[in-house]
């Protein structure tokens, strides 16, 4: 269902709303011990902006958090007010000292007195540690700001196409999973015995291509100056969180696999830290940086690698999920980068500019950019047909302002939105990541000495989906095989530029 439109006039009517006070309870589906980034997140703005944060929790699907900025505000001034509560105490205790060294009398009353204040005090740093504690959960469980490039609602807008405008076929073609076992390089049926469905076994040639699109995706980032790093797959609950992937969506489903038992930190009785299979190699890459000042001329770092992904998504299986494209382990490789945040005279995300400074690409703007090049170079050169997409509100996620996917054409998925399906996806996520992790940016020049990095991420290869395309759009039916592009071939056995039937042996094409 679409969110409703809310005009300019009206979202700023929404911050003179009447605030009605409701109980959060401070709670965490992980474990943050002692050594976990602290995260240092912008309440002033969320404070000065509820009706802001408001819409764009409607308008991201996440309408259970929209009045958490008025939380926030409420919370917020009800601390400011104690504390003024506070200063007169102190005030009232330094007399009472005063008195009492002047030998005043009443000694015992003044005695009794400023024991009463220091049990009030301490109550009162109690309750500022709780709602401290209550405004930061608040905070964190809100989505980042969606940028003014992103559409409202939850229909993407096109961008353009790869290797022309139109689908190379409008009827329904063999499917990858066919294909797969007559050519004897795909099985689920063993797969199903030993893991259940949503596994695979990739065999022979398609073993073989998975590794060749892994090297050519590396080969054409290595190009253009990314470093290459192979993460680990198993993550920190609380660093998987930082980065905005919950252990269940929104609709309650399990997303990640946790591991039992964690690892014991530090003496006896400290914190267990939860263990998580990474679902992207965009949260260790991300916490790579965790903790750490990034000086500006580093800058922009940018990393790529293969790792492998697990997602425990449920739902029953059908056509959507058959063969490669959505299964629970696959390989990827996949881009991250730390950019410079915009200096506030270029106009910084939250702060007002004029409309030349908001022409100005930021540097991470320029590492999008870049990332979608290389995207679609990929594909180009993979001769597969391919839609850009801007996707809108309620696609981005938690961690992303802005998002960018490109769809392959798969001619056995002609019914389900007219054959195309994700192959690829790019995202600016401004300092939201940062802030949980706490990855700044030391300036050489200026008067900010330090600010948040901003990260951006983005697919290079998506590897069972990409394999799957492959195998669809390079079937030739009148040979029984199927044409490899010409860009993976020297990677595949003699440099073949077919994979064909198991008893015969075919030339290059």
């Amino acid at each position: 269902m679409k969110p409703p439109f809310v005009c300019a006039s009206c979202r700023q009517a929404l911050r003179s709303v009447t605030v009605t006070v409701r109980d959060v309870s401070v709670q965490r589906s992980y474990t943050r011990p002692s050594f976990a980034p602290k995260p240092t997140l912008n309440l002033k703005h969320i404070r000065q902006n509820p009706g802001l944060y408001e819409q764009n929790c409607v308008d991201r699907n996440y309408a259970p958090y929209a009045r958490n900025g008025w939380r926030i505000l409420e919370l917020h001034e009800k601390l400011v007010a104690r504390q003024r509560e506070v200063v007169e105490l102190r005030q009232r205790n330094n007399v009472i000292g005063g008195e009492l060294k002047s030998g005043a009398a009443g000694k015992t009353s003044l005695v009794e007195e400023a024991k009463a204040l220091k049990g009030r005090l301490a109550e009162y740093e109690r309750e500022e540690k709780e709602v401290q504690a209550e405004m930061e959960q608040l905070a964190l469980e809100l989505p980042n700001l969606s940028s003014l490039q992103t559409p409202t609602g939850d229909k993407a807008e096109v961008l353009g196409h790869i290797n022309g405008g139109t689908p190379p076929s409008t009827h329904a073609g063999k499917s990858h999973v066919d294909i797969g076992r007559e050519l004897d390089i795909l099985d689920f049926e063993a797969s199903a015995t030993t893991s259940g469905w949503g596994w695979y076994f990739l065999k022979n040639e398609a073993a073989l291509l998975e590794q060749a699109l892994i090297q050519y995706a590396l080969s054409v980032a290595m190009k253009r100056g990314w470093q290459v790093m192979t993460p680990p797959s198993l993550v920190y609950s609380h660093i998987a969180s930082a980065c905005g992937f919950m252990p269940r969506d929104q609709h309650g489903e399990t997303q990640i696999y946790n591991i039992g038992g964690g690892q014991q930190e530090g003496a006896a009785g400290a914190e267990k830290a939860s263990l998580v299979l990474a679902g992207t190699a965009e949260i260790p890459f991300a916490g790579s940086q965790a903790n750490k000042t990034l000086p500006q001329s580093a800058l922009p770092l940018k990393v790529i690698g293969p790792s492998r992904c697990y997602r425990a998504e449920a739902g029953a299986r059908g056509v959507d999920t058959k063969g490669l494209y959505r299964v629970h382990e696959f390989t990827k490789v996949e881009m991250f980068a730390w950019a410079a945040p915009p200096t506030p005279d270029t106009g910084g995300f939250g702060t007002s500019c004029s409309s030349d400074e908001a022409q100005q690409q930021t540097p991470a703007e320029r590492l999008f950019a870049d990332m979608l090049a290389l995207q679609t170079e990929i594909l180009t050169a993979l001769g597969l047909h391919a839609r850009i997409l801007e996707m809108p509100t309620t696609d981005l996620g938690a961690s992303a302002t802005r998002k960018v996917d490109m769809e392959v054409f798969f001619p056995s998925r002609t019914a389900i939105d007219s054959g195309y399906g994700e192959v690829t996806s790019a995202s600016i996520c401004t300092d939201y990541q940062a802030r949980r992790l706490n990855t700044r940016v030391r300036f050489e020049r200026g008067e900010v000495k330090t600010a948040f990095a901003h990260t951006v991420n983005g697919t290079a290869m998506a590897v069972p989906r990409i394999l799957a395309a492959i195998l669809e759009n390079g079937w030739v039916e009148e040979v029984g095989a199927v044409r490899v592009p010409e860009v993976l071939r020297r990677w595949m056995p003699g440099e073949s530029g077919w994979i064909g039937p198991r008893s015969t042996r075919m030339g290059g094409g």
